[in-house]
């Protein structure tokens, strides 16, 4: 019985989320690389320790992470953005392959934002990145997070230029239309992992 172990990626505000979620109903394992960041620095967790022995100014009154705080000090340095991925990148792949590893078969979706940023996409059989236009996103999270556009601008630059991301990824989700279009060419790549799954399992 086989495995696809999937890299699904996508700037921020591009809709990854909508894809995995198609993923997901298609009969996919999806493994939220976000949502695993959170668990780790959850309070009385040893990553927001270690968060807050570094940044103390990102500790909330009532001792839980202020993740507004984090994300202002993080996306305007990059070595303090390279301080918290050590601190927060280990556990949380070794949160994701303990999930894994609960797999026997079928694909299994890790969604990760920085997936070709480091080095985990050599990890993956296949790659998916999804990309949709620069203001759609901006006016996305913007409107999502209410999140000033300067602040979303910076994420946005610390992340790989789609294009860039495109070139790299083995399959491609455009974005540019409505929610049943996303829908629609998700489900088409969904059928071509399923493919690549049954010619591993031949």
């Amino acid at each position: 019985m086989a495995k696809l172990r999937v890299g699904l990626t996508g700037g921020i505000g591009s809709g990854k989320s909508a894809v995995a979620a198609v993923f997901a109903e298609r009969g996919a394992t999806v493994i939220d690389a976000d949502a695993l960041a959170r668990e780790v620095v959850a309070p009385g967790s040893d990553g927001l320790r270690d968060v807050a022995a570094r940044w103390p100014e990102a500790i909330a009154p009532d001792g839980a992470l202020d993740r507004a705080a984090l994300a202002q000090i993080v996306f305007a340095d990059e070595r303090a953005r390279a301080e918290l991925n050590a601190i927060t990148h280990p556990r949380v792949r070794a949160r994701a392959a303990e999930i894994e590893r609960d797999v026997p078969r079928g694909v299994v979706v890790h969604v990760i934002p920085l997936l070709f940023e480091g080095d985990y996409w050599r990890q993956c059989e296949k790659t998916v990145v999804v990309i949709a236009p620069d203001e759609v996103r901006i006016a996305r999270v913007v409107a999502r997070d209410a999140a000033e556009r300067e602040a979303v601008e910076r994420r946005m630059a610390a992340q790989i230029a789609p294009e860039l991301a495109r070139g790299r990824a083995d399959y491609v989700v455009e974005n540019d239309g409505d929610l049943s279009d996303l829908r629609e060419r998700a489900g088409r790549v969904y059928d071509a992992l399923l493919r690549d799954l049954a010619a591993k399992e031949r």
